[in-house]
């Protein structure tokens, strides 16, 4: 008796990220509401972290101005992800204003600003 041939690399289960996707102005006022909008993510109801193996991205692609409401609700943000079990939040399609921004604050040196020129 002989089963099919297995595709892919044997033994190694591929994990889906968690995403959270920041798109167009971001003001002060909005921040408590992308963090909230993470924590549904990472926890479930009863207030326990989801899929603690799963990587954290944040794609900030779609943000139409880098300013510093951005970048503190990223800081917020990467606190929130690094709360929930020691993970570290990961940016996705950072601008380059905000990737100098980062820079000038010093939060370049602490988050994972994905593939950097």
């Amino acid at each position: 008796m002989s089963s099919g041939r297995r595709t892919g690399l044997p033994d190694v289960e591929s994990k889906t990220p968690i995403v959270l996707v920041v798109t167009g102005r971001i003001t002060r006022a909005g921040v408590p509401g992308l963090c909230a909008e993470l924590e549904a993510l990472l926890y479930d109801p009863e207030g326990a972290v989801r899929d603690p193996d799963a990587e954290v991205d944040c794609d900030v692609g779609g943000v139409v101005q880098a300013d510093l409401a951005l970048v503190e609700a990223i800081a917020r943000l990467g606190l929130i992800t690094r709360r929930a079990g020691g993970r570290q939040l990961r940016l996705r399609n950072v601008p380059p204003g905000l990737q100098h921004l980062m820079d000038l604050v010093g939060l370049a040196d602490v988050m994972d600003l994905g593939d950097r020129p």
